[in-house]
């Protein structure tokens, strides 16, 4: 009878009671006789605007069935069944908790995601054994100082709320393994961080933070810190000598330079994509000797070490959307499993070189790793020439590499002398990005026989005109940094596209015409206002391997996509939907498209 005579102390009226008629009906009985026996109760999805009475009364009152039939056996002994342990109410419309929490104490996983919950009972404080927390998803603006009294939570998970600070006293929770701070509001992050020495996984991801405390240093135990989407324009060298860091996440942030990682020997992953990172030097290599993944894209960088070759163990090299006019040759001695080139101004190699994937990119640099570079950069220099007009052609480019070269001139009108320079040359690349375009250039119609690749990115384009539809073999096509939301029907022409790249546009949508265009192997749209698409027409676009619709308005992600069998790549981070969590994307393509299936409709 112990357990009885706890529940009496607690509340001098139990075993008086019954439970409410509020239970009836959003609580099956059923439900809370089960829950007695396993110390569970899941409540998720059941659109509760507030949690019965019967719930939180569940180790206190006499259950109905007691009440009425006093003769149970010995397997139904109510007052020998156990406390409730884990509790789900997730997935309601709960706007408050009250105070009865505390009748809960044995308490170790409390599970209140996706609510409507603006402020957590101070009551909380007295869930002693609660090991999982999970608030996420809500709309908290605070949380009670009393939440650094859970000295023995282990996982607490806040994202999607609006805090703005963090309470006094947080390090106090010295058995935290894993938070969760991401989606919110927060500017700093405290030092008194540092004490959080069990700690091993913090997200901060998209918050707005400008630094990072040097003393975050002392976490010793940390192995994954993601602080994606922020303000941050440096990181404390200190960081560097974090020796049990593997995954390191500073997307799309504001870096102009990296620290030297030092003593990060185990770190598999570095992600520094979306920055404005200008220079990568050797120093910066030769530490990250267990490096797996190197995300180096859209930055400023203009070149790429030879210590590149350094890292045996990289797997992954992503340098799109880089200022790179040439690689290493040595970078082909490396074993990488996927290198990504797209939006760079490559002169060394082809561009039907680079859309033969990888392999043939690696095997291509070793063919021409003898070759004297300095003698190519020099004949660039010597057969450059001027023409009336002052503006340079790369002579060279055309008669060697195949390509009509006239980028970073911030200029407004390409000079007729750029075309006069093809004369009877066979050109295939036209590379016109970072001017400053209005329009696409009328004699581009000149070289529709030709061209099979053309780079118009970083100008002002707002439309696409009837000239460029008419390159029937164009096979790449770069138009991201423009001022463009719609591309015209006549699009559907380019029966050849493999690749084209729309990222840091103003669509608002998945423009129609990409659905009739067959051949499509990869649409990056990234950084636009994409609200939505249709899964049905994509999922005809059988040759449709990577598809990147990052940072866009997405609410909410077909469940129909999941039959994109033919997906490889799927980017979706940084949408404002709900679902995929992010746990599911950062398990990648395939489970993401899996999880997508699972929940269609049948």
């Amino acid at each position: 009878m112990s357990r009885l005579k706890r529940s009496s102390e607690r509340d001098s009226r139990a075993g008086f009671r019954t439970e409410g008629r509020d239970c009836t009906t959003s609580v099956p009985q059923g439900l809370l006789k089960a829950a007695r026996k396993s110390g569970q109760l899941n409540l998720s999805g059941r659109n509760l605007s507030e949690v019965p009475q019967c719930v939180w009364r569940i180790n206190v009152d006499v259950p109905e069935e007691a009440n009425q039939n006093l003769s149970f056996g010995a397997t139904e002994r109510w007052w020998e069944q156990t406390d409730l342990t884990k509790l789900i109410i997730s997935n309601n419309k709960l706007q408050s908790l009250t105070d009865d929490l505390r009748l809960l104490p044995a308490l170790t996983i409390l599970d209140i995601h996706d609510n409507q919950l603006t402020s957590l009972p101070s009551a909380l404080q007295e869930l002693e054994n609660l090991q999982k927390l999970n608030v996420s998803h809500n709309k908290l603006k605070m949380l009670p100082e009393e939440i650094t009294n859970l000295r023995n939570l282990k996982g607490l998970y806040l994202q999607h709320n609006e805090l703005s600070c963090i309470p006094e006293g947080f390090e106090q929770l010295f058995n935290l393994e894993d938070l969760d701070l991401s989606n919110n509001r927060l500017t700093t992050i405290p030092a008194g961080f540092s004490s959080l020495s069990s700690l091993v996984r913090l997200n901060l991801a998209s918050n707005e933070l400008k630094s990072l405390p040097a003393e975050i240093c002392r976490m010793k135990r940390l192995k994954h810190l993601d602080c994606n989407s922020n303000l941050l324009d440096t990181i404390p060298s200190e960081l560097a000598g974090m020796e049990s860091l593997e995954l390191l996440y500073l997307r799309r942030n504001k870096l102009r330079s990296l620290p030297i990682f030092s003593s990060c020997k185990l770190l598999k992953e570095l992600h520094l994509g979306e920055n404005q990172i200008e220079t990568l030097e050797a120093e910066h290599l030769k530490h990250l000797n267990s490096i797996l993944v190197l995300d180096l894209r859209d930055n400023k960088l203009k070149s790429i070490p030879d210590e590149i070759t350094l890292l045996q163990s990289l797997e992954r090299l992503d340098l799109s959307n880089n200022d790179i006019s040439s690689l290493p040759y040595l970078l082909g001695n490396l074993h990488l499993k996927f290198l990504a080139l797209e939006g760079n101004p490559l002169r060394t190699i082809r561009r039907e070189i680079i859309s033969k994937g990888t392999q043939e990119v690696l095997k291509y640099l070793r063919s021409k790793i003898r070759d004297d570079e300095p003698t190519q950069s020099e004949s660039v220099t010597e057969t450059a020439m001027t023409l009336p007009s002052e503006s340079r052609v790369n002579v060279h480019a055309i008669t060697t590499l195949k390509t009509l070269e006239y980028s970073d001139k911030q200029t407004t009108l390409i000079p007729d002398e750029v075309f006069d320079a093809v004369k009877d040359n066979i050109v295939t690349s036209v590379n016109f990005s970072k001017n400053q375009l209005c329009e696409i250039p009328k004699r581009v119609v000149e070289l529709k026989e030709m061209l099979s690749d053309v780079n118009l990115s970083f100008n002002k384009l707002s439309c696409i005109s009837l000239e460029l539809c008419m390159l029937q073999k164009l096979t790449f096509l770069d138009l991201r940094n423009n001022f463009l939301s719609s591309l015209p029907e006549e699009m559907e022409s380019l029966k050849r596209l493999q690749m084209i790249n729309l990222s840091f546009n103003r669509f608002k949508i998945l423009p129609e015409v990409l659905y009739r265009i067959s051949k499509l192997e990869t649409i990056l749209i990234s950084n636009n206002q994409v609200g939505s698409l249709d899964p049905q027409k994509m999922k005809m676009m059988e040759n449709l391997t990577t598809l990147d619709l990052q940072n866009n308005d997405l609410l909410q992600i077909p469940p129909e996509l999941g039959n994109c069998v033919s997906l490889r790549t799927l980017l979706l981070d940084g949408n404002p939907f709900r679902v995929p969590r992010a746990a599911i994307l950062m398990k990648g393509t395939a489970a993401i498209l899996e999880y997508l299936r699972d929940r269609i409709p049948t």
